[in-house]
């Protein structure tokens, strides 16, 4: 981002500054308002989605959920922060998981989603006016074996996040919008938590937070 990265809340800065460096971990912890789904053909493919913790097969309103952002380098050797949120819908819990990972050129983030790194997303970062952070998804790519593959428009969809900090509140606000460009919206979220802070060095990884294979290709 730049110097972009300055105009963020001070509250998105440090939330956002969590790696390697700063040697800090971050758990978010609060209730999503809504978790919705698009036209009833999208389940289907969320329930095959959620087989390996991409997006959530299940809808829901006031459900308590978790974000973990913990910084490690993985099997590669390239510095990696966990996006893994956890739902704690009715009938049982449900996960999103994903890995940031910066390119080896430095010029762009890639978003690892689910259990085995399948899907890659390039991620573009932009501070707003008023403080808060927007993340707009670009290129989607299907990884396996020797698979490498741009994943069509048809079948793909754009992702965008919105993360801000709410100073009357004392939390984070996130609204998160997944829409195909040709049948519309597909899924999405939006809620509030709170943010605690620990010192990944000491605390280390949990078990289960790091995928299950881990994609070499950035």
């Amino acid at each position: 981002m730049g110097a972009d990265f300055d105009r963020l809340h001070p509250q998105l800065r440090r939330r956002f500054s969590v790696g390697l460096a700063s040697g800090e971990a971050c758990t978010g912890r609060g209730v999503m308002d809504r978790i919705w789904h698009g036209a009833a053909f999208v389940k289907p493919f969320l329930a095959l989605g959620g087989t390996r913790n991409i997006l959530v097969p299940r809808q829901g309103r006031h459900v308590p959920f978790v974000i973990e952002n913990v910084p490690y380098a993985d099997s590669f050797g390239r510095e990696t922060v966990t996006f893994v949120r956890t739902f704690d819908l009715p009938g049982g819990s449900r996960r999103f998981d994903a890995q940031m990972v910066l390119s080896p050129k430095g010029d762009r983030v890639l978003d690892y989603l689910g259990t085995h790194q399948h899907l890659a997303s390039e991620l573009h970062f932009a501070a707003e006016p008023d403080g808060s952070l927007l993340i707009r998804s670009g290129e989607h790519r299907f990884r396996e074996g020797v698979v490498d593959v741009r994943v069509p428009e048809l079948i793909g969809a754009t992702a965008e996040v919105r993360e801000s900090y709410d100073d009357a509140a004392g939390r984070f606000r996130i609204r998160v919008r997944v829409v195909n460009k040709y049948v519309g919206p597909l899924f999405g979220y939006e809620g509030s938590f709170t943010a605690s802070y620990t010192n990944v060095r000491s605390c280390g990884v949990r078990s289960g937070l790091r995928p299950v294979r881990e994609e070499s290709r950035a």
